[in-house]
């Protein structure tokens, strides 16, 4: 009898394969409530597309015990100053991790604990960033190509998008002299 089965799943040429695969697609208008520069906002188009995330969902969401995995893939660009970034999320299950691998590109993953402390890690290829518990986190893409990196998360974690989308961070993510640089959210 033979036990060798195939991978669930392949990343092959920027692309993942396999059962149970989710794609998703953000563009700038899915993204108004995470940027400050209204008005630099408001003259882009808003079919830009920011990012796009691969996941796949090999047990049923609020599985506890289970894991998700998935890629994104942000794309260069800036609304004003602040640079192109995923929504950002505390999970449901606040005391719920992720790690990050980062596999292209050059990004900041912000991260901020639920009494507002804002700090940013470097990503670049090959970097490997925990992200702990009751930490909100979002990526950003600093550099000229796609910043991709893929996670692995819980299946019960859950996703709070709504704190951040009210509320956001404390501190955003910005260019300054050529650098980025956090400086604190006037939306806060």
């Amino acid at each position: 009898m033979n036990n060798i089965t195939k991978p669930n799943l392949i990343f092959k040429d920027d692309l993942l394969t396999g059962e149970n695969i989710d794609r998703l697609t953000r563009k700038l208008k899915d993204l108004g409530d995470i940027f400050n520069d209204k008005a630099a906002f408001a003259q882009m188009d808003g079919e830009t597309v920011v990012y796009d995330v691969e996941s796949s969902f090999p047990v049923a969401h609020g599985t506890e015990g289970g894991l998700f995995y998935g890629i994104t893939y942000i794309h260069p660009g800036k609304v004003g100053q602040e640079y192109f970034m995923t929504k950002g999320h505390f999970h449901e299950i606040r005391n719920r991790g992720e790690y990050y691998c980062t596999l292209e590109g050059e990004g900041m993953l912000l991260l901020m604990d639920e009494n507002g402390n804002t700090r940013a890690e470097k990503m670049i290829p090959g970097s490997i960033h925990y992200i702990p518990g009751n930490t909100a986190h979002r990526t950003a893409n600093v550099g000229e190509q796609i910043l991709s990196f893929s996670a692995f998360w819980p299946s019960d974690a859950g996703h709070d998008y709504g704190t951040i989308s009210e509320k956001g961070f404390s501190e955003i993510l910005i260019e300054q002299e050529g650098q980025p640089v956090l400086v604190p959210n006037i939306k806060q």
